[in-house]
């Protein structure tokens, strides 16, 4: 069976406080590896059968990585990718708002429960999100533009602006406004 140190060792490999590139690009490689070591945790963390790892800091990092991440490797512009996001965002309030696990953390690991907030479709949820990654704002790499700090900010002006993540809109079977199709047709990044 598998521990959450093993998903903790496999993400952080180059250390806990070392961003690395293929958390946030498509990447095929990084995707089958994701696959074929963690795969079969998805469905039951999605079940609640690994809420149990929510009792410390680092197993409440590792569950949020499967509910969080993992999905969005292994489920790349299908609606599965989000189906789990309602469960992280749950853990996630838990472990930061009522445990504040992330203070027991290195500022990248952190990060990591946060982006529940970040990719929630509320605005609440955003407004969480940028006042968690704001309380980074004194660590340079994380305050540095195009960091994580900049792209809460970006995600929360997208559902300011549209309540929704319109790049999603396909997956999730919504039709999109005139007013989404045109910044999707710009670009629509963040």
């Amino acid at each position: 069976m598998t521990h959450f140190d093993d998903v903790l060792a496999f993400w952080f490999s180059e250390g806990p406080d070392t961003f690395r590139k293929a958390w946030f690009e498509k990447n095929d490689a990084f995707d089958a590896d994701i696959r074929s070591r963690f795969g079969d945790l998805l469905r039951p963390a999605r079940q609640g059968a690994l809420d149990s790892w929510g009792a410390s800091p680092e197993g409440a990092l590792a569950l949020l990585l499967v509910l969080d991440q993992f999905p969005r490797n292994l489920h790349r512009g299908q609606a599965e990718a989000f189906a789990s996001d309602d469960h992280a965002r749950a853990i996630a309030r838990r472990a930061v708002l009522d445990r504040r696990f992330d203070l027991a953390l290195a500022p990248t690991q952190r990060s990591f429960l946060y982006l529940p907030f970040e990719h929630g479709e509320a605005l609440a949820d955003q407004d969480l999100s940028v006042a968690l990654f704001e309380g980074l704002r004194d660590i340079p790499a994380m305050a540095a533009p195009g960091g994580v700090i900049d792209y809460a900010w970006r995600h929360r002006i997208v559902i300011q602006r549209f309540g929704r993540f319109p790049h999603r809109n396909t997956a999730l079977g919504r039709p999109s406004t005139a007013a989404e199709q045109a910044w999707l047709a710009a670009g629509g990044g963040f």
